[in-house]
């Protein structure tokens, strides 16, 4: 009898927890299962869930046939709309219009940094040492030279501003700008990458090479940086210096017709603010005038160092592409 007591009990619980009667002041949770109340929820929900409207689904209702589908989220962080001064969509996710720039290229380009002590002297053979089995290896493919060359340059200036950021957070105190200048650089050459991409595609034993070549960099350099940052930035203000000559190369094939002069990707077009009409000439141009200008950069903060003073004593030339 207890038996069939204790089952009778428990259908009757569960018929009425179907049926929504148990509240939470009882412990148990209200449930709602029925056809109704589960068709209201249901289109209170696709109200509640809708979608926002993203700068994608504007252009998709002027006739874009390409289809961004916007990510719910509860946190009501929402995709930016960003628009060009004509009005039309902002096209890039990785970088926005208050990051674009003109490039000042009233720059020396045979500008040298003479090694002076025993410092300047092994940053400067390491350099070298490091510049002719790439030369070796890429010859006169020029394309493919500055997509590595560009992947191992985005490194340092990520690795300093990174060392910089933890070093001003141990002795709180400022670094001068310092930290956002180095980043400032670190993705300045990576968009030099992004830019490369869309003219070229490496082959995998090149994607490889890249793999490895920035494994065995970034390590090496955090660890120069660890033990002198003045080393560290004077090897790259070396390295900055090969990459101008060897933009400067690409440019003297582009004129003589030896590479196809063609026509400027729209990502360039966009972070340079370069005319329409422009071509990977003027690309390579300005890239030339970036790496000129990282190159002072990062002698300026050798200098600063090898003087007796500390970064965070000079402002840092934020801005400075």
């Amino acid at each position: 009898m207890s038996r069939i007591h204790a089952a009778s009990k428990m259908s009757g619980l569960l018929m009425r927890q179907l049926r929504g009667e148990f509240s939470p002041s009882r412990g148990i949770v209200q449930l709602h299962y029925r056809s109704n109340m589960t068709s209201s929820t249901t289109k209170e929900e696709q109200k509640v869930h809708q979608p926002p409207h993203t700068v994608a689904d504007e252009g998709s209702d002027k006739g874009d046939k390409a289809k961004v589908k916007a990510i719910v989220s509860y946190w009501g962080v929402d995709p930016p709309k960003i628009s060009k001064q004509d009005g039309t969509p902002w096209r890039w996710n990785c970088f926005r219009p208050w990051e674009t720039y003109s490039a000042d290229i009233s720059i020396d380009v045979k500008k040298h940094h003479f090694p002076a002590n025993f410092m300047d002297k092994f940053a400067y053979s390491t350099v070298q040492a490091l510049k002719f089995p790439t030369y070796m290896f890429f010859q006169r493919r020029h394309m493919c030279h500055a997509m590595l060359l560009e992947t191992v340059a985005a490194v340092p200036g990520m690795v300093g501003g990174m060392l910089l950021h933890c070093k001003s957070l141990r002795r709180f105190e400022h670094s001068g700008g310092w930290i956002k200048a180095l980043l400032e650089e670190a993705e300045n050459e990576r968009m030099h990458l992004m830019t490369l991409i869309e003219l070229s595609n490496p082959k995998w034993y090149e994607r490889a090479l890249v793999f490895a070549v920035q494994g065995v960099f970034f390590n090496a350099y955090f660890l120069a940086y660890l033990a002198s940052p003045k080393l560290a930035h004077r090897i790259v203000g070396y390295l900055e210096e090969e990459a101008v000559n060897s933009y400067t190369e690409f440019l003297v094939d582009i004129e003589k017709g030896i590479f196809e002069n063609s026509p400027a990707p729209a990502i360039a077009i966009d972070y340079w603010r370069l005319p329409a009409d422009s071509t990977l000439k003027d690309v390579i141009t300005v890239i030339r005038a970036d790496e000129a200008h990282h190159r002072d950069l990062n002698h300026f903060a050798s200098d600063i160092q090898c003087q007796g003073h500390e970064l965070k004593d000079y402002p840092a030339p934020i801005g400075y592409h």
